[in-house]
């Protein structure tokens, strides 16, 4: 297993995926300026890394991700709105870079998530959490709002939901989320990491081009009419598909009965 030293992450690699870990279980992972900067250059090199087949996201100690910093927020408390715009589109592009990564990436939700935390999760592809997490979008509290991580909790959490819990600031449990659709799947704590792993393992045994185009798919037709533009575009892509080495191979080793060549 490779690591690479960051001052609020750890980042491994093995068996094609690559590990992403908050580290400052201290603020229970709460983000500041650093570890913003931190997570947006390590997506956007995974994001680009043949190597890497699938992406998780975790934390280390009992909470996922408390949301900004306190220290941090006191800095912006003195910013000017110009200073302030600059601050929120260095975390708007963080999000961008997650959700926009090439590879899926899987929320390893370890506990509570407030605020800034939960638009880490709703960037994510899949969300597994433990059933005992906590979630909040706590903003409102604090006579702000979760404008930055909107775009993504509102696709991950729905309108409705979401018009509830941007207003009244309550936090819900894992229950809650999972019937809401903004977790995948809850798990007992002594079973996060193996149902991590055997996730992860099932995204690394398909087709790496397929499992990155069919994640653009979702980004690029979720929302749209159902008009002859779009059937034209999605024939057109799945003949791209069909017709690439990848493609080719696919077919090839079904009709076989044999493994494929990106599983060696």
């Amino acid at each position: 297993m490779n690591e690479r030293k960051h001052e609020t992450l750890i980042v491994e690699f093995a068996h094609r995926v690559a590990t992403v870990t908050l580290n400052r279980p201290e603020v229970r992972n709460a983000f500041n300026e650093t570890m913003i900067a931190e997570l947006t250059a390590v997506f956007r090199d995974l994001s680009a890394r043949d190597d890497v087949r699938s992406v998780v996201l975790g934390a280390n100690g009992k909470a996922f991700c408390a949301g900004a910093d306190l220290n941090w927020m006191k800095k912006m408390a003195g910013y000017s709105e110009d200073e302030n715009r600059a601050d929120a589109l260095r975390l708007a592009d963080m999000l961008w870079s997650i959700y926009h990564c090439g590879k899926p990436v899987i929320a390893r939700v370890n506990g509570d998530a407030y605020a800034g935390g939960m638009g880490l999760i709703a960037a994510c592809d899949i969300v597994i959490a433990v059933d005992t997490a906590h979630f909040c979008l706590s903003e409102a509290r604090l006579g702000l709002i979760p404008a930055t991580i909107a775009p993504y909790v509102i696709r991950a959490l729905g309108e409705r939901a979401s018009r509830r819990y941007f207003t009244t600031a309550e936090q819900f449990d894992c229950t809650t989320a999972l019937r809401l659709g903004f977790v995948s799947e809850a798990v007992s704590e002594d079973r996060l990491d193996d149902a991590v792993q055997q996730l992860a393992a099932i995204l690394c045994s398909n087709g790496p081009l397929a499992v990155s185009a069919s994640k653009q798919l979702v980004h690029d037709i979720a929302g749209r009419d159902l008009d002859r533009a779009l059937l034209e575009e999605t024939a057109a892509r799945i003949a791209r598909v069909r017709a690439s080495v990848e493609g080719r191979e696919g077919i090839a080793s079904f009709l076989e009965k044999r493994a494929p060549s990106w599983r060696n």
